[in-house]
């Protein structure tokens, strides 16, 4: 009886736990009108073969002045990466076409709208650090994160 209570015992928990388990391979940043992202650090699982990210725009200005976007790079790549994005202009989302450092990036949008874009995970390794920043003119070195790639 003891056996099969303990077993019983050991498979709910099984059951219960197998969903806190389960990797979450999305999230959702937002960015405002005092060019801030509200997350500044992100882990993806390693479980995740795809990890997507919505950027939300909590502001009211326009993209025009206000624009946001999301760029990922190495964080060794993010600094020039941004700058090649800033001359490659607005029509370009500001990041260099065909830039090999960007590993994923969204399209700019202004106050009150939404984008989602999503991350090749295989594309990271681990026990690198990787930024994501807004490519936006002016707003790169405020703007930013931090993204690893969990266990």
């Amino acid at each position: 009886m003891k056996k099969t209570l303990m077993t019983l015992a050991v498979l709910a928990a099984g059951v219960v736990a197998t969903p806190a388990m389960a990797a979450d391979c999305a999230l959702t940043i937002e960015g405002n009108d005092q060019m801030q992202f509200n997350i500044k650090n992100v882990e993806v699982p390693k479980a995740c073969t795809k990890y997507t990210v919505t950027l939300k725009h909590t502001g009211k200005m326009p993209k025009s002045s206000m624009g946001h976007n999301i760029v990922l790079t190495s964080t060794a790549d993010a600094n020039a990466a941004a700058a090649d994005g800033m001359k490659a202009g607005a029509a370009a989302e500001y990041v260099k076409p065909g830039d090999a450092r960007v590993i994923a990036f969204s399209k700019v949008i202004g106050g009150g709208e939404t984008t989602t874009f999503d991350i090749d995970v295989t594309k990271l390794k681990a026990g690198t650090e990787y930024t994501y920043f807004c490519s936006f003119p002016g707003h790169s070195f405020i703007m930013r994160g931090v993204l690893k790639l969990g266990s």
